[in-house]
């Protein structure tokens, strides 16, 4: 059995905490009086009889199942450190996606800590405590709890997660005295990384990486409600953006960035990914979120965007609406070439099959059209051979989708791309046909026009079903709808 990490010096026999003056602060320093004063008259807020998290025993089955897989190891899952933004300003924290997958929880610098046993591991979260009122952390730090707010307590967290929990300030002289082998999750929390840098390697680092992707790859049931949840809010923020389409005529893209962001922050926690809110030619750059150009009547408004939970389960959905409500012709005929080549898609995923047939399925059409229209020398199958489609089509058809809008990237080939589809995979299918202004291989009239169509598409025992089916894909439902918002 490895060596239980043991702090080297408890928390109460620490020396007291030297907080450095800011510099150009309006205060001189803190005297004695004012210490004194801070120190003293404050109620007992800690919490008690919580409840643990939604998917605390989710958790707990994917903990179990990590330690099936590395037996008699140390492993270690930062979820990630504050990153600045400028000066003394830091991003929004976002907790590493393994780590919140393993535990439920998503505070900056916390670390769980799988410790080998004779029948498997004991798993530990390390976390900041409450901040510390004797030493005045708690409003003399930047980070203390004046400043950005309460932290749970260590009791607090051990309750809401179901996992003891001790103090992670301790963490690292623990890790870089403890012996046995070690595992690591990367590029999260360099402190962490430093402790453990002669006790592990990059290949076996490599190895918890990808077996953490894969693990996500079939979702279990609290995470398909999750998704669905993402889902939902996103059709209602894509109708909130309907709605508002003639104030985004009159200033920019920002606005329809803008209305969507709201939707995402008052049913989730944020935006899954940036929002591509591409109007006219904008279309035509895949991951357009610049989103300062103009919104003009008569042009196509391709809205990528998608809600995350507050539990960090995202959507993914794309849909190209023609600004004034009605498509023209031959915005129409490109659009319905791409809803065409959507159906193909989605009717292929079902379990069993590949997770390149839904892919193939939707090339093949717009390899078709592509050739119909002239754009291409035929036969389709030389087309295919060949990718010469790809000069409009551009990406791939669809990505696997969950924790991360593009889930389980780090998984092995022949267990996501190579691999076969099974019920509970949620995946997007997404085709798109692009002419960019430039092409003179395309008529003019082609030219300009960008459109995708995105689903989130989860595999199920008997087929699929598409979580985001509640947003019209046809061209005249479109329309329909648009009218009804607006009206």
């Amino acid at each position: 059995m490895a060596d239980e990490l043991t702090p080297e010096t408890p928390e109460e026999e620490q020396p007291q905490k030297k907080h450095e003056q800011r510099k150009n602060g309006l205060y001189p320093g803190v005297s004695d009086e004012l210490a004194d004063s801070m120190r003293a008259g404050w109620a007992d807020t800690e919490l008690h009889g919580l409840k643990p998290v939604a998917q605390a025993a989710h958790t707990a089955e994917r903990r179990a199942a990590l330690s099936a897989r590395f037996p008699g190891e140390r492993i270690v899952v930062p979820a990630g450190r504050l990153k600045t933004r400028s000066n003394d300003t830091e991003y929004p924290f976002r907790a590493s996606t393994e780590y919140a997958y393993l535990t439920g929880d998503q505070t900056e610098n916390g670390v769980l800590v799988l410790e080998p046993t004779g029948t498997g591991h004991r798993a530990t979260i390390y976390l900041l405590p409450r901040s510390n009122r004797e030493n005045g952390e708690f409003w003399l730090s930047g980070q203390g709890e004046l400043w950005v707010g309460r932290r749970h307590s260590l009791t607090e967290a051990e309750q809401l997660l179901g996992i003891p929990a001790k103090d992670v300030r301790e963490l690292a002289d623990a890790l870089a005295g403890a012996g046995g082998p070690v595992r690591v999750l990367r590029g999260h929390d360099a402190v962490i990384e430093t402790a453990l840098t002669d006790k592990v390697t990059a290949e076996r680092d490599e190895e918890l990486r990808v077996h953490l992707s894969e693990a996500r790859v079939v979702k279990d049931a609290f995470e398909v409600a999750e998704l669905q949840k993402a889902v939902d809010s996103t059709v209602r923020g894509f109708e909130d953006v309907v709605k508002v389409l003639d104030k985004a005529e009159a200033t920019s893209e920002r606005y329809i960035e803008g209305t969507f962001f709201l939707r995402a922050r008052v049913e989730g926690n944020d935006v899954g990914y940036g929002s591509i809110c591409a109007a006219g030619p904008n279309a035509c750059t895949l991951h357009w979120v610049r989103n300062d150009g103009q919104v003009r009547p008569g042009d196509l408004l391709l809205l990528d965007a998608g809600v995350e939970t507050r539990d960090l389960y995202t959507a993914d959905v794309t849909r190209t609406l023609p600004i004034n409500g009605t498509y023209s012709d031959i915005q129409r005929k490109v659009y319905d070439a791409v809803y065409e080549a959507q159906e193909a898609g989605i009717a292929a995923v079902r379990p069993g099959a590949k997770f390149r047939d839904f892919h193939d399925a939707a090339q093949r059409v717009l390899a078709e059209k592509l050739v119909e229209w002239g754009l291409l020398e035929g036969p389709v199958e030389r087309v295919l051979e060949l990718s010469l489609q790809r000069r409009w089509t551009l990406h791939g058809t669809g990505h696997m989708l969950g924790m991360d809008v593009h889930d389980c990237a780090a998984a092995r080939t022949e267990a996501y791309v190579d691999g076969t589809l099974e019920p509970g995979m949620c995946l997007t299918v997404e085709p798109g046909l692009y002419f960019q202004t430039d092409d003179l291989t395309v008529p003019e009239e082609y030219r300009g026009i960008g459109v995708r169509i995105e689903d989130d598409i989860l595999v199920t025992e008997d087929g699929n079903r598409n979580l985001s089916a509640g947003l019209p894909r046809a061209s005249a439902e479109v329309e329909a709808w648009m009218a009804t918002l607006k009206g």
